[in-house]
């Protein structure tokens, strides 16, 4: 791949495991950006969420974003809320391929039901809550989106191999 892969969705997509999938494929570094986040605020994500608040969380990401734009090569990981910002969709765009992954609010509920690190979902893991705030976030992660993939009923290589072949359609039509 001649530039980096930027991963974006929903929580529960699946952008964690898929970014770890394709690393296995690919000879390329993944970059978890929210774990990269916690790291070096020494915190964790929904800490920073409780101490600092949602925007300043925002701008760790945005500020993240730049910095990655330095490297090539590398499978980004984004948190959720990432591509919200426009500004973070410019820099996702100038050395990268983003890449969207979707999945139903049923299939997202199963997947992040049982975890606790997920601030804006904590006290409201609902199938209405979750089909409300994807409705909300749709347009901005369509519009992001080079290639949008659906994850449910498919496994972590099923969905990396269809990212893959896409991608290469996509070099192949712009050489």
């Amino acid at each position: 791949m001649d530039s980096n892969i930027v991963l974006i969705g929903f929580m529960g997509t699946g952008k964690s495991a898929i970014a770890n999938c394709l690393s296995k494929m690919l000879p390329m570094e993944t970059v978890e950006m929210d774990e990269v986040i916690a790291e070096r605020a020494r915190m964790s994500i929904s800490d920073i969420f409780a101490v600092y608040g949602e925007e300043y969380f925002r701008n760790l990401e945005t500020n993240l974003l730049v910095e990655l734009q330095e490297k090539s090569n590398v499978i980004i990981s984004c948190g959720g809320g990432t591509p919200l910002r426009d500004n973070n969709v410019a820099e996702m765009k100038k050395n990268g391929r983003v890449v969207l992954l979707t999945a139903k609010p049923e299939t997202i509920y199963e997947r992040i039901k049982n975890s606790h690190d997920r601030p804006l979902l904590e006290n409201n893991k609902n199938i209405s809550f979750i089909s409300k705030l994807l409705e909300e976030r749709k347009a901005k992660y369509e519009a992001a989106a080079d290639v949008v993939i659906e994850t449910d009923d498919k496994n972590k290589l099923q969905i990396s191999e269809e990212i893959v072949g896409k991608l290469l359609e996509m070099d192949e039509k712009n050489v």
